[in-house]
């Protein structure tokens, strides 16, 4: 009887425990990634997910990357003070309410508000390299991403490695954008100059970029009429 006693005292000790330590449990009311995805647009969503990286903060208003251990979410213009947003260093934990949006094949959540929670998750790099000619891609759309082995293409019929702006007509501290290729396809990225300004180290790095250079990168899959990689680390091979 003692042993019985004993082992079921042990059971229920680990579910207790293991039920304790999910992390990735979802509060009452708040959606999977799944949900989030299949909602409509315009909808009222209630997510919970960690900061990976800040973009800029403006009027009481804050953009962020965000992303769970399910996918990505894009917070735009967040309701968030100056002081709170100090305090969304990467790995927090918010739940956050807003409404789902698109821009430009750019899913969003707007008119967001917010409130930090306990936890921390940092995501690790997903290798989508070979998915930028496939369909799926577009299924880990603002999530944190590597692209592998490639090479620098030319930005322009100038020849020129890469543009401040998209068209050539900007200046040094605006956006960076750059050609790389893989598979014998040819892709555009950006160096979004809010979330990486001309002082950090992949601004640098693409300035000294030269056509042909193979490169390792990172950074968020964003979307503008099409995949539009926001890079946030550049390493030449």
């Amino acid at each position: 009887m003692k042993k019985i006693i004993v082992v079921l005292l042990a059971l229920s000790f680990a579910l207790a425990f293991a039920g304790c330590s999910s992390s990735d449990t979802k509060s009452e009311g708040v959606m999977t990634h799944a949900e989030y995805t299949a909602a409509a647009l315009d909808s009222k969503v209630v997510v919970e997910t960690y900061v990976q990286a800040k973009q800029s903060w403006w009027d009481n208003k804050a953009t962020v990357y965000t992303q769970d251990k399910d996918g990505a979410y894009f917070l735009y213009n967040m309701a968030c003070s100056e002081e709170d947003y100090a305090k969304l260093t990467t790995g927090t934990k918010i739940k956050v309410t807003g409404y789902k949006a698109e821009w430009a094949g750019e899913v969003e959540i707007i008119d967001a508000t917010f409130e930090i929670e306990k936890g921390s998750f940092v995501a690790k790099a997903l290798d989508v390299t070979a998915m930028l000619d496939k369909a799926e891609l577009i299924d880990h759309q603002n999530e944190f991403v590597s692209f592998k082995d490639m090479t620098v293409e030319a930005a322009d019929d100038s020849g020129a490695a890469f543009l401040y702006s998209w068209d050539g007509s900007g200046q040094d501290g605006d956006d960076l954008y750059f050609k790389a290729s893989v598979g014998g396809k040819t892709y555009t990225f950006t160096v979004e100059s809010y979330l990486c300004d001309k002082t950090t180290n992949v601004y640098a790095a693409v300035k000294a970029l030269n056509v042909g250079d193979k490169i390792d990168m990172e950074g968020f899959l964003y979307w503008y009429e099409g995949v539009n990689p926001h890079i946030t680390s550049v390493k030449v091979k």
